[in-house]
């Protein structure tokens, strides 16, 4: 089966002898499109035609920059006179027509053999604004947008460094989507920006068009239910993990960065754990991993409670819990079922509908269905705060990939706690605990600093030493530089 490809990408064409056949060309390479407009001028005593797709062009830089300077100076070099900021020459017809379609518009003479592309690409983004998925309550309130330019830019503006370098790859036959791979020169491990060159490089398919395509083609384990990247929308993160020595990819149209390589504790970090202090930061920090302990364990250790070790469970409680299951007619589990099946109901309902009726969706979901369950003895009220704080605890991940990660693992310990107790749980567990300590993404370890143990690294994953104490970088990117911070305080030392 052949691969899709444009004789475009494929050939070249040299142009025509006269301006009409050169033209014909043109036409015919864009299907006629009603779009495709052209403009008249005489330059240099000879016939001149400007060419361009009216919808992907900006007109007042047209008239402005191109059409009026051309009109006005009458003679002369053509990319000294029209004033746009980039000017190419090119002796392809294909290369005119792929430039029309990038938003360029093209300038050929009579007679001539050659054309000149100026760009004037017409932009239309939103304003840069706070990403809604990740919040903070200090720090910076700006978020990628959909312009790559503007997201370069807003890195750029942060790292204020000649070695912050900038590739561009274009990827996807059909759609070209272009892309930005970033990274420090003096930071990077070279061996791993030379893996992420060669797995971009080997991405071939028609369409790119989100990161997360990217993420498929490029990572080690498609089938860990962890995720092995890092997305982010806000600039102040991708900044914090360049300056680690780690890799951002960011893609035109698309407010999310990729950033990687990254550990299991990545997703835990949050930029307000720097905006606060250390001890609050180490705490909340703290929180949120043990978040992700209840997130996937608790139900699985309340039906391992009330199935096999009952006994465990304090006598102050042993009613209330015998009370409260003594006329469910379903076991622990298919009541664990029922209820994270209908809390996921409850959240994919709430993401899809508009923001007005999402809200109704989460009281009726919450309050009324959760309250006349109860009543009719279908639920026991445990069971539904199990479920109620597991599902909060998921939420407290400040990554909605881990997020999902882990309310999916809670399902196979839940029936794992069915069938052998606490011993099903422990070896659900480990299972997982083997399995993060074993996968290396891009060669890099996803349990670091556990795996391979590093002492130096702990001040950063679990806790948040003060900033002036992380006075190197962690190892699992392999930066060329360790060291990122030399004594600070030693003023303390003058004011004595």
């Amino acid at each position: 089966m052949n691969s899709y490809q444009t004789e475009f990408h494929t050939t070249t064409q040299t142009f025509f002898p006269s301006l009409e056949e050169n033209l014909d060309y043109i036409k015919n390479a864009l299907f006629h499109s009603g779009d495709f407009e052209t403009r008249t001028i005489t330059f240099n005593d000879k016939k001149h035609l400007i060419v361009f797709i009216a919808s992907l062009v900006d007109k007042k830089k047209m008239d402005e920059f191109v059409i009026r300077p051309l009109h006005e100076n009458k003679s002369g070099e053509i990319p000294e006179v029209i004033n746009v900021t980039q000017v190419n020459y090119t002796t392809d017809l294909t290369k005119v027509v792929r430039g029309l379609i990038e938003g360029q518009c093209a300038i050929i003479g009579e007679g001539q053999d050659h054309a000149y592309l100026g760009n004037v690409f017409a932009i239309h983004f939103r304003n840069i604004s706070e990403p809604t998925n990740e919040y903070v309550i200090r720090g910076s309130h700006e978020g990628f947008i959909e312009s790559l330019q503007t997201n370069i830019y807003l890195l750029r503006k942060r790292i204020e460094n000649p070695n912050l370098y900038l590739k561009y790859i274009t990827l996807g036959k059909a759609t070209n989507s272009k892309l930005a791979l970033m990274y420090m020169k003096d930071l990077a491990d070279p061996e791993l920006v030379k893996t992420i060159e060669e797995r971009l490089n080997y991405i071939d398919t028609d369409a790119i068009q989100t990161p997360g395509y990217i993420e498929e083609f490029i990572e080690d384990y498609p089938l860990s239910p962890f995720p092995q990247v890092l997305n982010t929308e806000r600039p102040d993160r991708a900044t914090a993990n360049l300056m680690e020595g780690r890799i951002v990819l960011l893609m035109e149209g698309s407010p999310t960065a990729i950033i990687l390589p990254v550990t299991f504790f990545s997703f835990y970090q949050s930029p307000d754990d720097y905006n606060s202090r250390w001890i609050v930061g180490t705490f909340l920090r703290a929180i949120r991993l043990f978040s992700f302990l209840i997130a996937i364990g608790l139900p699985a250790v309340y039906i391992a409670l009330v199935s096999f070790n009952f006994e465990v469970i304090p006598i102050e409680l042993v009613f209330s819990v015998k009370n409260s299951l003594e006329f469910i007619p379903f076991p622990p589990l298919l009541e664990a079922f029922i209820m994270q099946l209908t809390l996921e109901l409850l959240k994919e309902a709430s993401v899809r509908l508009p923001s007005p009726i999402s809200q109704t969706i989460g009281i009726v979901g919450g309050l009324v269905i959760g309250t006349a369950v109860v009543q009719a003895n279908l639920i026991s009220n445990v069971m539904l705060i199990v479920v109620a704080i597991t599902g909060i605890a998921s939420f407290v991940v400040p990554s909605n990939e881990m997020t999902t990660t882990v309310r999916i693992l809670g399902f196979p310990l839940m029936i794992m706690a069915a069938l052998f107790g606490f011993v099903g749980i422990v070896f659900g567990l480990m299972i997982l605990l083997i399995h993060m300590c074993k996968i290396e993404p891009f060669g890099h370890p996803y349990f670091a600093p556990f795996a391979p143990f590093h002492m130096n690294d702990l001040k950063d994953t679990i806790f948040r030493l003060p900033r002036w104490m992380m006075n190197t970088r962690p190892m699992d990117p392999k930066p060329q530089h360790y060291q990122q911070v030399w004594p600070s305080r030693g003023w303390k030392k003058d004011e004595k």
